[in-house]
């Protein structure tokens, strides 16, 4: 329970929480930015086989 205290009360507790969510939060916007990007890729790479295939 001590470290608990410590935890959210000290400074160094309060920016430890802060490097945490700071960190949760990029990790969840980098997944969001990869699978966007990673999905707008395979939709133009299927679009452009499927208009190679017309085109032939």
């Amino acid at each position: 329970m001590h470290a608990l205290k410590d935890f959210l009360t000290t400074d160094y507790g309060l920016l430890s929480a802060a490097v945490i969510a700071l960190t949760l939060a990029m990790g969840g916007f980098y997944a969001r930015y990869f699978a966007r990007h990673i999905r707008e890729d395979c939709e133009r790479h299927d679009r452009e086989q499927a208009a190679a295939r017309r085109a032939h």
